[in-house]
């Protein structure tokens, strides 16, 4: 039995040996190991390839000054579990309790060798199946009708072993470093091995290439030994609590920004890093020019020989020579291990450090590929948390439901209710749900209208950017109209140009709630469900077409939607305006 067990994991291709599996995973960090664990608890045959020893390869190397920016709230004065996930941005999605991240570190802001350790002790204590110390180098595809979807993927590691697998996903997150050439750039360090011994800097004046996380955390590190510290990058400083963005500047690191505007020697720049370029004089001094100032000069001459900003304007900004470069433009997808028939495109404009997915994290041009976790983040890229833990743990339980009823005909879980239990139903969610908090305006709940309205059923987290594809996506079946709810900031309340702390800043009269700026619950309601076409023509920044009716929950400020006049009482209305019916309970 054994013999054919192995025999029946072998596939002839072309004279290679192809050791099969339905499901490869490649990349072992936070989003593989998350998959793996849903494949592992539906008993799916499936592998996740790692090429280091042990998970979370990343995290052993990033953050470089080791202090993680996703919070870890201990304590919320509630026992809920899904709850308290809505402050956990650390943990995966487990059954066994001792893998919550708070058991790992005390810390609010972790260290990053917890995090490497909680992902070791996940895959260890769930028994996944990682196979460590392989790199997939090659991925190709190989055409047949009888496959789930067309063809197989087929993958090569650094040891020229062949994998065979009907569906692929990509967890690797962004981990190559953005670069930009430019005349001089050779004397760049990069933030991936420049030294992090704040003494190494003492005394010295530096200039850092980028304006987002790891720029600042590098600033922070050395902000109290350096000359001065000057930071450029093409765009403005987006704040976090401002953009509503996590992967915004973080308070935590942004010392930088008192020093500049407290007039303490730092400050800040834009311009374009394309359009710079760097000599060292015979000091080893690194000054900073214009690209075109050495057009058509011999830049072998010498120094002297350069056209310096300051020859001409004698306050350019940047007039003082440097003793260091660094460079912190973090990092992109590594495309180089697909081969063209997989079509792997990166994004465009500011997604094209991403691979191109649908609103699925289906590849657009190959069907059964599938990108999770960091590297899926163009779904939903300076909107939601997708790009992070506490909001892919959720996209990729979503994904793992799409496949279970693809492949296996298992439909989306669902719990049908009494229409009387409708108004309850949502209070409990939007008051509990963790995935509809992280991943707001990405992630919804449904519910699906039974016949006349008697009961419903009930549907959680899933993508709406897929709404008009729910009954094929999901094996459920939405004849008679349906809800969805989700969560929102107010359309005009974000952005890196806003006072988010102006007065009178917040709503509190439910008379007033469409006019909620902080995150808030939104209900949506439509006599069918929308078409593709709508979805195509929604109004920009909405993540739904525009409804039959909407209501918005007034925005709170324990973020608790329990009070029965400004929340449940309006939200009870609404509903029986929709259906014609009437919810309160009656008791003889």
């Amino acid at each position: 039995l054994g013999l054919a067990l192995y025999a029946s994991s072998l596939c002839a291709v072309s004279g290679a040996a192809f050791l099969y599996h339905d499901y490869c995973v490649i990349g072992a960090g936070p989003s593989g190991l998350q998959a793996a664990y849903f494949l592992q608890q539906a008993g799916r045959d499936y592998v996740v390839f790692e090429r280091s020893h042990a998970p979370g390869s990343f995290f052993a190397l990033y953050p470089r000054h080791r202090k993680l920016i996703s919070i870890n709230k201990r304590y919320t004065g509630k026992s809920n579990s899904e709850f308290n996930l809505r402050h956990d941005w650390n943990s995966l999605l487990s059954h066994d309790r001792r893998l919550l991240f708070r058991r790992y570190s005390r810390d609010f802001f972790p260290d990053a060798d917890a995090m490497v350790r909680y992902l070791e002790d996940f895959a260890s204590l769930l028994k996944l199946q990682v196979q460590y110390n392989t790199a997939i180098i090659h991925v190709t595809l190989e055409r047949d009708r009888q496959a789930w979807n067309g063809h197989y993927f087929l993958l090569t590691d650094q040891d020229r072993q062949n994998y065979k697998c009907s569906s692929l996903l990509v967890a690797t997150g962004t981990w190559v470093p953005n670069v930009v050439n430019f005349p001089g750039s050779e004397y760049v360090e990069g933030y991936e091995t420049v030294s992090i011994n704040p003494e190494d800097f003492a005394g010295q004046t530096v200039l850092i290439l980028g304006r987002g996380n790891s720029a600042f955390e590098t600033a922070e590190n050395i902000l109290g030994v350096t000359n001065f510290i000057h930071m450029v990058s093409r765009s403005r400083v987006r704040l976090s609590w401002a953009t509503h963005y996590v992967g915004d500047l973080r308070a935590i690191n942004n010392g930088l920004l008192d020093t500049y505007q407290l007039k303490s020697l730092d400050g800040l720049l834009e311009g374009d890093l394309e359009d710079l370029a760097i000599i060292k004089d015979k000091k080893g001094k690194l000054h900073i020019t214009l690209r075109f100032y050495l057009e058509n000069r011999n830049t072998s001459a010498g120094i002297d020989s350069v056209t310096l900003p300051q020859d001409e304007l004698d306050n350019f900004a940047t007039r003082a020579p440097y003793d260091r470069v660094i460079r912190c433009l973090g990092w992109k997808f590594d495309f180089s291990i697909y081969n063209r028939s997989l079509r792997m495109m990166p994004g465009k404009g500011n997604k094209k450090k991403y691979p191109q997915i649908k609103p699925s994290y289906e590849s657009r041009s190959t069907r059964g590929l599938f990108v999770l976790g960091t590297a899926s983040h163009s779904v939903d890229f300076r909107k939601s948390a997708g790009g992070f833990i506490h909001g892919f743990r959720y996209t990729t339980r979503a994904v793992h439901r799409l496949l279970e009823n693809r492949h296996h005909g298992v439909p989306w879980p669902s719990t049908v209710y009494p229409i009387t239990q409708l108004t309850n139903s949502i209070i409990k969610r939007v008051n509990e749900a963790s995935g509809l908090y992280q991943m707001f305006s990405i992630l919804a709940d449904i519910i699906l209208l039974r016949e006349n309205a008697t009961a419903f059923e009930y549907l959680e987290e899933y993508p709406v950017g897929v709404l008009a594809e729910l009954e094929t996506q999901t094996g459920r079946k939405a004849p008679n109209g349906l809800f969805v709810v989700i969560m929102e900031y107010g359309r005009n309340f974000s952005g890196a140009d806003k006072d988010v702390f102006y007065y009178n800043r917040a709503v509190g009269e439910a008379q007033h709630a469409w006019q909620s700026n902080f995150l808030h619950p939104v209900i949506y309601y439509y006599k069918r469900l929308p078409t593709e076409h709508e979805m195509r023509l929604r109004p920009p920044d909405w993540p739904l077409p525009r409804p039959d009716a909407v209501h918005h929950i007034v925005e709170d400020f324990l973020t608790d939607w329990t009070a029965p006049n400004a929340h449940i009482l309006p939200l009870r209305r609404f509903l029986e305006n929709c259906l014609s019916t009437d919810l309160r309970n009656f008791f003889a």
